[in-house]
Parts: structure tokens; C-alpha cells; sequence
């Protein structure tokens, strides 16, 4: 296992201001938060990061855990010169940020965890994922991946967005891909939640069948500080789908936890 290279965009937003770190989903890049962006940089020095072998990021070199992405995502933010950030992630992206709080408890100051769980998914399940990945490419995903990530209005209200999501899934290299399902597969830090001290917001889509309610449910009781809010209209991909609601529902945290 080694630390992957992650690829971070350029900040955006003032630049005297708090360090947003926001983290993707499996198969989606840094666009997944395009549109909430402009709302959270009007407050926030914002940079996404992609996932190896998604977006900008490059493939994986060798597999890794999510402990490693979390290592990997404190490494690219202190490169930057940022010392204490605030993090937002969805799914995969919001696994990371559980394991950054864990790990790198003086970098993260609050985090909010979007359509995710301190455990996700079947761990078989998720190594079948990357054997069919590796077998017939990210490609064979599309129609299931649409299934799971937009509420049922998602795909209408914003079809150019969505559209490019499906674009970056089919983009991404196939054994990255892979490499991040056996993270998911080994991933569980359901013992470890009551060390978190940090504020922590865990979000939910009201569509969501991959991280439902009782997901965010159990990250809020089981994290020192945690609440819990949930997102109407959206399923798996929140900042996509809700992106005004999303954005609305950081920057009311962020405010509350940091005056």
C-alpha cells in the first residue's frame, strides 16, 4: 500500500480566508461540487481534490485504504501552506474525511459528511465491483451508477451536469477505480467514531439508498459533537443534485461551529 498522488484544484474565494476542502465520490470528480462552489467561495478559500485516476488525479500506482487518501488529501492541503482547514466530502470523499479527523485531528477544524457512513456497502459487494471493473471497464457502471447517484428529477433539473458526471465515471482509469472499491471493501471505522472530537454535520439525500438516513444517524451519535440534516430532492450525489441547498446547509455549519 502506498499514499496516492491526488490532484487539487486552484483555490477559489478570498484568499485571507478559511482553507474548504471538498472530496468527491466514487467515479465523479471535482465537478460533482461545481455548482455549489461560487456560493461556498463568497466565504471560503475552496479547493476540491479528485480521487487517483479520477479527473486530474493520477492512476494508482499500487492499491491503498482510505487512510491512505485521508494521508494523502492532509499532505496536498499542507502543501498548499494550509494548517487548519474545514472539509466537506460526499461518499468515498466523505470516508476520508472521517479518517481525517481520526488521523489528522489538529488539520481538521469541522467536517461535514455527505451521503456517506463510517461504514458503506457489503465488502464482497465491493470486490465484485472491481472485478467486473477490471473485466468490462467503468463503462459497464453507467446505467447502474445513474441509478444510485440522482433522486428521480435530479438527471432533468440539471442534465448538463449530469451528463458530465457520467462522462467522468466513463473516464476514470479502470484499476483506480478498482483500487477504491477494496478500499471501500476494508473501510469501517464505526469503533473509532467516539474519538472524534471535532464538530461534525452529516448530511443525507432524502433519495439516498447507498448511505440512507440511519448512515448519517449513526456518524452524528456516534461522533463527540455531531448533527444531522437532510437534503430534500437529492439521492447519493447531493452537491449535484441540491447544490443551492447543499452549499446552504455548509455555510449555516461552518458559521455555527467556527464564530
Amino acid at each position: 500500500m502506498t499514499v496516492p498522488t491526488l490532484a487539487l484544484t486552484d483555490p477559489v474565494g478570498p484568499a485571507d480566508a478559511p482553507m474548504l476542502v471538498l472530496g468527491p465520490s466514487l467515479g465523479t470528480s471535482t465537478i460533482l461540487w461545481e455548482n455549489a462552489i461560487p456560493a461556498l467561495a463568497e466565504r471560503y478559500r475552496v479547493v476540491a481534490w479528485d480521487l487517483p485516476g479520477h479527473g486530474a488525479s493520477p492512476a494508482a500506482a499500487d492499491g491503498f485504504t482510505v487512510d491512505d487518501l485521508a494521508d494523502a488529501v492532509a499532505g496536498a492541503v499542507r502543501g498548499l501552506g494550509a494548517d487548519r482547514i474545514l472539509y466537506a466530502g460526499v461518499s468515498l470523499g466523505g470516508a476520508t474525511g472521517l479518517a481525517l479527523l481520526l488521523r489528522h485531528p489538529t488539520l481538521v477544524a469541522a467536517a461535514a459528511i455527505v451521503a456517506s457512513g463510517a461504514q458503506l456497502g457489503d465488502p464482497q459487494s465491493w470486490r465484485d465491483r472491481a472485478a467486473k471493473v477490471r473485466a468490462e471497464s467503468t463503462s459497464s457502471l453507467i446505467v447502474q451508477s445513474g441509478q444510485r447517484w440522482f433522486a428521480p428529477d435530479s438527471i432533468a433539473r440539471e442534465p448538463e451536469l449530469s451528463g458530465r458526471l457520467f462522462h467522468a465515471l466513463q473516464d476514470a482509469d479502470d484499476e483506480s477505480y478498482a483500487r477504491c472499491c477494496e478500499a471501500l471493501a476494508g473501510y469501517d471505522v464505526r469503533p473509532e467514531l467516539g474519538a472524534i472530537a471535532a464538530p461534525v454535520l452529516a448530511l443525507w439525500g432524502t433519495f439516498d439508498e447507498v448511505a440512507p438516513e440511519a448512515k448519517a444517524a449513526e456518524i452524528a451519535a456516534g461522533v463527540r459533537d455531531g448533527r444531522i440534516e437532510r437534503i430534500h430532492g437529492a439521492a447519493h450525489l447531493p452537491p449535484a443534485e441540491q447544490p443551492s441547498a447543499t452549499a446552504s446547509a455548509l455555510l449555516a455549519f461552518f458559521t455555527e461551529v467556527t464564530r
